[in-house]
């Protein structure tokens, strides 16, 4: 059998993260079964769409690596690959099932169907069984009158024909067996009076047509998966349906609830693998790019976000995922989102990356904050701050000092910690160290050593005084690593100037 599995979001604005997980699911899971990944955008829903939003998707599953096998732009055997281009079959395959008695026309307008939501008692309203023939539709009218309205075009949805008293079972790799009794279940609209089918019709006319044999989608779609069945039965493809995994949700990183999109701004923190930019500034909405991720990284995190293998690795490539990915091994409970482990995770990448591979990036970030970058080490600083950040963008602000002599000294820390005998000791290691050569940090930090033992001055107070000349700050890498980065003349110059103090 050869594996099909598709990601089908709908174009209605910037993707989230719970998407992205999903396409990454499938993604790994076709892979690993030498199959094909698909790409289908579900744009039926022509009311909730916005320009742009598919290319935004296109361009988020790029950054990550997770390339489609098929789908816009990319082609494929089984196309078109955006629904609004596919019309005529969901037309085609709904007439089917009404000329069958499987489904019906419904004249009812959204006026009469407010009413009756208004008569029940708790507002709740079931279009189904139980009261079908009781409403404007093609099984309460004749046959003639049914002519006579589509003759006249009056607007109509055509709605599935649930017979009750019926036991659905859907088995997945999650859940196992889930059983659903069809006199719970509403008679669900598959074709709207704008000529767009809903996702119920279209969502399995198209897994049907483009082969598809595993559906891995978020658990708030597990209830529509009973009427889906009903469909696959209706159309006598049941043989031919899809494995169902539902995925857990991600959930709020405190309290209760489903993470929206809403919640990135809220918590401060980005919930868009890419960030979606604005006019207006108070609109752009930020992404894990623009806050610094690394691609590879919000992988790794999203991927163990309701997932894992049984053991203790962490750390995985995307082929590694591919190697390990078992859809069995999905959580069944939500995942709550832990911004500060996707950190975590971006930090173990950042601690890999050769600096040839960031090396454009902090030029951009270092000519952004008005340095010169030839008067000092860029490959040199960024090795040293490397081991001290989570993010790539938190290198550049804090390299100041290797740069240029205006930089900002902690006057506060300084003062609090000098003592007049400083001065003597700072003015020794500076004439000791004029003799280092070749002037490492290993032969400058040796000789700084023996000078301030030889003071009889405590080690604690002279290295923050040190550290303090050449950075500005008592806080930061090895004081002899820094040396040797910003060179023998720089620092001697540093730190007679404190000296002087």
């Amino acid at each position: 059998m050869a594996y099909r599995l598709r990601f089908a979001p709908s174009p209605t604005g910037a993707l989230h993260i719970g998407g992205i997980r999903t396409a990454l699911y499938n993604y790994l899971l076709a892979k690993q079964k030498g199959g094909r990944f698909i790409l289908r955008i579900e744009d039926t829903d022509q009311s909730r769409y916005v320009p742009g939003a598919e290319e935004y998707i296109l361009r988020s599953l790029a950054w990550l690596g997770i390339h489609p096998d098929e789908g816009p732009g990319i082609g494929g055997d089984f196309g078109p690959y955006r629904q609004s281009e596919r019309l005529d079959l969901y037309r085609e395959y709904v007439m089917k099932l009404v000329e069958e008695g499987k489904a019906y026309y419904a004249w009812d307008t959204p006026e009469e169907l407010d009413a009756r939501r208004q008569q029940s008692e708790d507002h709740s309203f079931r279009y189904d069984a139980s009261i079908r023939n009781e409403m404007n539709n093609s099984l309460r009218h004749s046959a003639e009158v049914t002519a006579q309205r589509l003759q006249e075009d009056v607007p109509y949805t055509i709605r599935l024909k649930v017979e009750p008293g019926q036991s659905i079972v859907v088995t997945d790799k999650v859940r196992g067996e889930v059983v659903f009794d069809s006199s719970s279940l509403d008679d669900k609209v598959l074709f709207k009076s704008d000529g767009y089918p809903t996702y119920h019709l279209a969502n399995v006319v198209d897994d049907h047509l483009m082969k598809i044999t595993d559906v891995i989608r978020g658990e708030e779609w597990l209830p529509s998966t009973a009427h889906h069945v009903l469909l696959y039965r209706a159309f006598g493809w049941e043989e031919s349906m899809p494995a169902f995994s539902p995925l857990p949700l991600i959930l709020k990183p405190n309290g209760n609830g489903k993470l929206s999109k809403r919640d990135g701004q809220k918590f401060g923190f980005p919930v868009f693998p890419l960030a979606w930019p604005s006019d207006n500034p108070e609109q752009a909405i930020e992404g894990f790019d623009s806050y610094g991720f690394e691609p590879e990284a919000v992988v790794n995190f999203l991927a163990l976000l309701g997932w894992n293998p049984g053991t203790e690795q962490e750390i995985f490539s995307l082929k590694e995922l591919v190697q390990t990915f078992d859809p069995e091994k999905i959580h069944k409970a939500g995942a709550r989102f832990d911004f500060d482990k996707a950190l975590w995770f971006n930090q173990q990448y950042v601690h890999q990356l050769r600096y040839d591979t960031v090396a454009e990036r902090l030029e951009q970030e270092g000519a952004a904050l008005g340095y010169d970058l030839s008067a000092g080490d860029m490959e040199g600083a960024f090795r040293l701050l490397q081991p001290r950040v989570q993010l790539v963008k938190e290198i550049m602000p804090q390299a100041k000092y290797f740069f240029s002599e205006d930089f900002e000294m902690d006057e506060e820390s300084i003062e609090k910690k000098w003592k007049p005998e400083l001065s003597g000791v700072l003015e020794d290691v500076a004439t000791a160290l004029a003799s280092v050569e070749p002037f490492t940090f290993e032969a400058a930090g040796a000789k700084a050593k023996e000078i301030i033992l030889a003071s009889g001055v405590k080690m604690g107070l002279v290295m923050p005084m040190l550290r303090a000349a050449l950075t500005g700050t008592m806080q930061g890498p090895d004081v002899f690593a820094i040396a040797e980065v910003l060179g023998k003349d720089i620092t001697i110059a540093r730190i007679r100037k404190l000296a002087k103090r």
